[in-house]
């Protein structure tokens, strides 16, 4: 019974994982071709695309074009660091 029960945890953990592993894995090739976009003119390119990339894996998405637009994303633009300034590019 004992076995039973733990080949079936471990079956369902294995199917859980290698679903949640292929969103992660899709999820940066979408946030850094657009932070690539995104911060095309910025200053300090690193350090935008970093936290560019930190921002749209939470929110799921990047405003278009190279500065404002962030309407178009509010998660992304509502987003603040921990001294209160906007966490986002």
């Amino acid at each position: 019974m004992k076995k039973l029960f733990f080949f079936t945890f471990l079956l369902t953990f294995l199917l859980l994982t290698s679903s949640f592993i292929d969103i992660v894995i899709a999820m940066p090739v979408f946030c850094g071709k657009k932070c690539k976009k995104r911060c095309s003119k910025a200053g300090v390119m690193d350090r935008c695309i970093k936290y560019c990339g930190i921002c749209c894996g939470y929110c799921k998405c990047v405003p278009s074009g190279t500065y404002g637009n962030k309407h178009e994303c509010p998660c992304y633009r509502d987003m603040r660091s921990s001294k209160g300034k906007p966490k986002c590019p």
